[in-house]
């Protein structure tokens, strides 16, 4: 497993950032998901060769859940 921070802009308060980041923990190639509002960051763990599908994944929940939310890789 490896450790990926993302950047996440524009994500208006701390309920919607405990909401995104329950929708997240469904996803099953990533664990330990974590939103911090306060410093405007996604953190997960994944298998490297599983990163670009769960991306994929993060961003249809991100887009569906929040649409103004972008994503960034730090």
């Amino acid at each position: 497993m490896k450790k990926y921070k993302f950047k996440i802009k524009n994500l208006d308060c701390a309920n919607c950032a405990n909401e995104l980041e329950e929708a997240l923990q469904k996803i099953d190639m990533i664990e330990n998901v974590s939103i911090s509002f306060m410093a405007q960051r996604l953190t997960f763990e994944c298998m490297e060769e599983n990163i670009e599908p769960a991306l994929e994944s993060i961003r249809k929940i991100i887009k569906k859940e929040e649409p103004d939310v972008i994503l960034e890789e730090v």
